[in-house]
């Protein structure tokens, strides 16, 4: 690390907020992409996405692009998009579904399994070994209809995240489930800010006036009347979910601590408010249920995968957010509406019902963010303190980005955690 990015680091103070210059610095992304992004598990795709033989989902991530795709043997396998004989990039970015993957620029041959199928009869006479040159495999790991890839070999083992996320996930049906609808969004802020603004809710009573409606993310050590409300909310709850192998981790209100010792993944179940059996704008269900749930009153499950993955999923319907970093003070954002697999639009959903709620939550976020960056670019920015109250998640943010960035390891990586 140059002496430079050091001193970057370095005005890291805790319990103070991100100093400017962690948000616009080149160089420092540059770091940012190798220690966090390459380093860890990346959120890829829905397995939803990949249901069928050569079905494909690319990925690009600065100088990296990958290749997740579903084989023929139904496994689903992530490769470098790299030709194994000069370089060229195999794939397209706008292609959805291979039978195999054809270099355009030699038309080397590959299976979906990643073995060199032909190479212009240069294994004839030039002594070229097909076996070594296929295509070249990264780790991928597909739990409760997520899809992860790890680019770089120093990433967590995943054995703990598989077995929480595949137990909470399991009732939800996501490997069972469809994408209703998609949106793209490029955010002018940092993603560091757009998982700040994740991991607070004292922005919430102002900034998300429908999603407050429906969450007790805002449940302050005073409010009596709600925390009575709560109370009753999780008592009928626990009565339906009695019997059906489901709980709820979350039953103080507020946000779920996250990140805490290093842990890069978490997932709770916590209520939704009176009135609200989902997250929609009225609090009606919008899509039939999805998975193995047999009444729609199942709170919300919550899931997180730092760097670049939330979800937050009701009976009747998903919604799943992935970020992408595309350089300092820019990230790309997906949102995607899941479905049960045999649910239809215009009959058992309606896709402007379904969005409206998360749409709304989603645009209200970037347009508070993409502000915050304005604002943290202003030469008469300096950090301001934040509170143990409010924003202690954000300050364990802050302790994770300084654990993995502080040293000079190669690519430090994050702990296992629960």
């Amino acid at each position: 690390m140059t002496p430079e990015l050091r001193q970057r680091l370095a005005a890291l103070v805790p319990e103070r907020a991100l100093p400017g210059a962690l948000t616009t610095d080149a160089d420092l992304f540059r770091l940012e992409l190798d220690r966090i992004f390459a380093a860890g598990w990346l959120f890829v795709a829905l397995s939803a996405e990949l249901a069928d033989p050569g079905d494909l989902v690319t990925l690009e991530l600065g100088d990296w692009s990958v290749l997740v795709v579903r084989g023929g043997d139904s496994t689903v396998r992530a490769f470098h998009n790299v030709c194994r004989h000069r370089g060229m990039r195999l794939v397209a970015s706008a292609e959805s579904s291979v039978l195999t993957f054809v270099c355009p620029y030699h038309q080397w041959t590959y299976g979906l399994d990643g073995r060199l199928r032909g190479c212009g009869g240069m294994d004839r006479g030039e002594g070229l070994d097909r076996a070594a040159h296929g295509l070249l495999a990264i780790p991928v790991e597909v739990v409760g209809g997520l899809v992860f890839i790890a680019l770089h070999p120093t990433a967590p083992a995943f054995a703990m995240a598989r077995r929480a996320l595949g137990d909470a996930l399991a009732p939800q049906g996501l490997d069972h489930a469809r994408v209703a609808a998609e949106r793209h969004w490029s955010v002018a802020a940092d993603w560091k800010l757009l998982w700040e603004n994740n991991r607070e809710c004292w922005h919430c009573v102002e900034g998300h006036p429908t999603y407050v409606r429906a969450n007790y993310d805002t449940l302050g050590e005073g409010d009596s009347r709600r925390r009575a409300a709560l109370a009753a909310r999780l008592g009928e709850m626990d009565r339906e979910l009695r019997g059906s192998g489901l709980d709820v981790q979350t039953r103080q209100g507020g946000l779920h601590p996250f990140p805490t010792a290093g842990c890069w993944w978490a997932v709770n179940r916590t209520a939704l408010t009176p009135g609200f059996v989902t997250e929609s704008a009225d609090g009606g269900p919008v899509a039939p249920l999805m998975g193995a749930y047999t009444a729609p009153n199942v709170g919300t499950l919550r899931v997180r995968t730092l760097p670049n993955f939330w979800c937050h999923a009701s009976g009747d319907h998903a919604v799943v957010t992935r970020l992408l970093p595309r350089g300092p003070g820019r990230t790309d954002v997906r949102v995607q509406w899941v479905v049960d697999r045999e649910a239809r639009a215009g009959v058992d959903f309606d896709v402007g019902r379904l969005m409206a709620f998360w749409l709304r939550t989603s645009e209200e976020d970037w347009s508070l963010c993409e502000r915050a960056q304005l604002g943290m670019r202003s030469p008469a920015y300096q950090p301001g303190p934040l509170s143990r109250r409010w924003e202690a998640n954000v300050i364990a943010l802050h302790e994770w980005y300084r654990a993995i960035l502080g040293g000079d390891g190669p690519a430090a990586s994050t702990s296992e955690g629960g």
